[in-house]
């Protein structure tokens, strides 16, 4: 799954969202070795691409090396988990996805407690999903999909990048206000899920735009409708899944976080706060929020 760097950023620019959040910390001198980014998903979605390209923009900054590792499984608990019993020294960095947020309530017991555990750091991005078909499943509209799927109850399935993602949950909110019901298939990320849909092995997908938008031109997918109360102009002719099905509303977005024992002082990553950044210095910056304490917006 390839998608062109300027062509994502313009995606990214144009989704952006930036809510102020805390700092990094650092040592004298830091960083003086390589920053890990560890993400809960595998290389080709969303996630990756954004973990490599905010890499690029912070070792173009801090002239060391920031280094993406992938952890998937788990619905992130792994990736989070790995990030949590780290050193608190900001060597370590987490790239946090709204399924942090979301198991808390998905799963009974956690190894974490991700507000006790985890200190923000940025938000990087916030986008729509789009509500994308195989060109085989009949529909070409959001009301034909519900009444299809009323029509034929369980014979569709959903492709997922896993449990406590926005893509499923996005399409367990769809599912809830319709009162269809569609076959939650679960992937290890959104890359192979989408590789699924895109082949057949799977019908719906209500997938983030960055990663789908590519192949919905191209006429490898259909897409129905965004997620989002707004149309985006990326799609134009594209409604909203609100549209026809009132209250609806869903997004994504990640941000980065560190252990929250890592001690707050300076550094040239707590200067985000101050930089404008051009877009095509760092994806999706229209500009970065001063330094403040306060919980991260989704």
């Amino acid at each position: 799954m390839k998608l062109p760097r300027r062509r994502f950023l313009r995606l990214a620019a144009a989704t952006a969202a930036f809510p102020a959040l805390s700092t990094i910390a650092r040592a004298q001198g830091y960083p003086t070795r390589p920053l890990h980014m560890i993400i809960g998903y595998p290389p080709g979605g969303s996630a990756d691409m954004t973990a490599r390209l905010m890499a690029q923009w912070l070792s173009e900054r801090l002239g060391q090396t920031v280094v993406i590792e992938s952890r998937p499984g788990g619905g992130t608990n792994i990736a989070t988990e790995a990030v949590v019993r780290a050193p608190p020294d900001g060597y370590t960095l987490l790239l946090v996805a709204p399924a942090n947020a979301i198991n808390a309530s998905l799963y009974d017991k956690l190894n974490y407690n991700f507000i006790r555990d985890m200190a923000p750091v940025a938000g990087l991005i916030r986008f729509p999903n789009v509500v994308v078909v195989n060109p085989s499943v009949p529909v070409k509209t959001i009301p034909e999909l519900i009444a299809y799927a009323k029509a034929n109850p369980g014979k569709l399935n959903m492709a997922s990048s896993g449990n406590g993602s926005t893509i499923h949950v996005s399409g367990e909110l769809f599912k809830m206000l319709t009162g269809i019901k569609m076959v939650h298939v679960p992937y290890r990320g959104g890359a192979p899920a989408l590789t699924d849909l895109i082949s057949g092995q799977v019908h719906v997908m209500f997938d983030n735009l960055p990663t789908s938008i590519e192949y919905i031109r191209a006429g490898k997918l259909r897409g129905l409708a965004v997620t989002s109360t707004e149309r985006s102009h990326l799609l134009p002719d594209v409604p909203t899944v609100s549209d026809y099905v009132p209250g609806y509303e869903a997004s994504a977005w990640y941000g980065l976080g560190v252990p929250t024992r890592t001690p707050p002082a300076p550094s040239r990553i707590d200067g985000m706060g101050q930089t404008r950044c051009e877009t095509e210095n760092f994806p999706g910056a229209r500009s970065l929020p001063a330094r403040r304490r306060q919980p991260a917006r989704s």
